[in-house]
């Protein structure tokens, strides 16, 4: 498997990130038009777009959004991993290598907002009035079969919940994590 930028993959390479993305992420891009035209947005100066590429094949893309407070911190959008690839190490590789960019762009953080907003909900934070000891669910959060379960395991932390951001009970959970050695 290769790490590649996306700026150097051809239309076809393209399209298969554009259909792995809408599959991953069908409530925000329903289509792989509508993935094909978010990328080609993504993929502007600033930004840093990654794919992960076997034998000729898409199985995976993630970004990093221009920086904020003075190029300290990055946006983790968008993760997709093609789903029978899940499981193998190619979400894991792709945010190492985004991480890794950061860094040597003078990242202290990175950050990430993953909204719950799939049918029932997916972690304990769905389908709960969050106004109501935001704390006290933040302290019992479960991820369930949610990707924050996967952010978890990568080290990132629930720094921050948007209640309702996607409907009432559907919350957009943020996630950070500091990328540089030590701490205050």
């Amino acid at each position: 498997m290769e790490i590649l930028d996306m700026r150097s993959l051809d239309g076809n390479l393209l399209r298969q990130a554009a259909e792995i993305l809408s599959e991953s992420l069908p409530e925000w891009l329903p289509t792989p038009d509508d993935a094909a035209d978010e990328l080609k947005g993504l993929l502007r100066p600033g930004n840093t777009m990654l794919a992960a590429v076997t034998e000729g094949r898409v199985m995976g893309l993630g970004g990093l959004l221009e920086p904020a407070y003075d190029g300290r911190v990055f946006e983790l959008h968008p993760l997709a991993v093609k789903k029978d690839a899940r499981g193998q190490g190619i979400g894991r590789a792709i945010v190492y290598a985004l991480e890794e960019e950061a860094r040597r762009r003078g990242g202290l953080t990175i950050w990430l907002g993953s909204d719950d907003e799939r049918g029932g909900g997916e972690t304990s934070l769905a389908n709960t009035d969050l106004y109501d000891d935001l704390p006290g669910r933040l302290a019992g959060f479960d991820p369930g079969n949610h990707p924050a379960a996967f952010y978890l395991k990568m080290g990132y932390r629930v720094i921050g919940v948007m209640p309702d951001a996607n409907g009432p009970g559907k919350p957009d959970i943020f996630m950070g994590k500091r990328i540089f050695g030590g701490g205050p």
